[in-house]
């Protein structure tokens, strides 16, 4: 069940930039508000962890300030606001430790060689830097852009520029793992 809602919780993100781009003149804010607002707590139930929950509290607010303004603009900061938190999240771990990849390489793998840690740092570092360029290029996209610029940047290339982050990074993650082996 909590796979099958988690999915469900990825598609409506996917889709998020097209509802707003097609229903921002046939719908309330407030309905975008309280919509992300349940969302929101369906994916609380299924990610429990302390960043989920500052996450939760930010996307609450911001809930909140949507539905109490009513103003159909404040919906394309939406794209801006998550790739923050999540720019924040993962330099926060870089601070406090461990980095958010090494807590999910652990997760395969737990005793992780110090080589293994200072990779996980390194490739923290670049999701963290990849967030916030992602989060700056939405914010200009919503103070300066066309809607349809918008649409094109949060519901498509942003998710492309994500799949391929994750396709370098594997690969060189294998060079890597490569390189070890052969040492």
């Amino acid at each position: 069940m909590k796979a099958l809602l988690a999915a469900l919780l990825v598609i409506t993100g996917v889709l998020y930039p097209f509802a707003v781009y097609y229903g921002f003149e046939l719908l309330s804010p407030r309905y975008f508000a309280l919509g992300l607002a349940v969302i929101w707590l369906l994916r609380s139930v299924v990610a429990r962890s302390r960043q989920n929950g500052l996450m939760l509290l930010a996307v609450w607010a911001f809930c909140a300030l949507l539905f109490a303004v009513n103003q159909p603009h404040l919906l394309h900061w939406y794209p801006v606001l998550v790739n923050a938190l999540l720019m924040s999240i993962f330099a926060a771990s870089l601070l406090s430790g461990p980095p958010v990849i090494e807590r999910l390489a652990r997760l395969q793998e737990p005793d992780l060689p110090p080589r293994a840690v200072a990779y996980t740092r390194k490739v923290t570092v670049a999701w963290a830097l990849f967030f916030a360029a992602n989060a700056s290029v939405a914010a200009a996209l919503t103070l300066w852009a066309p809607r349809s610029w918008w649409l094109l940047y949060n519901g498509l290339i942003a998710y492309f520029l994500i799949g391929l982050m994750f396709c370098i990074e594997w690969l060189i993650r294998q060079r890597v793992k490569k390189a070890d082996e052969l040492d």
